[in-house]
């Protein structure tokens, strides 16, 4: 049987503080390609609103790690209509 629980609660997936700041020094994290920390916020308490949202981390939308991928530029909210936030750079760079 297939395991249904969120990715983020699973012991498999669960991102660290330690694998977090790995995360960020890798290529694909680069400063250039993250936004301010002020959008990563924001990002973030938007997602905390949303009840697609479970347990704080997995957006049960799209499957990805929200404290993961909130950090990327070309990263947008993947709901329909236009999402919570979009991609850096797109209407307003929510």
């Amino acid at each position: 049987m297939a395991d249904t629980s969120c990715k983020a609660c699973r012991n498999d997936y669960k991102v660290s503080d330690a694998q977090m700041e790995r995360l960020l020094k890798t290529t694909m994290f680069a400063p250039e390609r993250r936004v301010s920390d002020a959008q990563y916020q924001d990002r973030l308490e938007r997602c905390r609103s949303c009840p697609k949202l479970i347990d704080g981390a997995t957006c049960a939308a799209c499957g990805c790690i929200i404290p993961v991928i909130a950090w990327l530029k070309e990263r947008s909210c993947p709901l329909p209509g236009g999402g919570l936030w979009s991609a850096a750079g797109q209407d307003g760079g929510q």
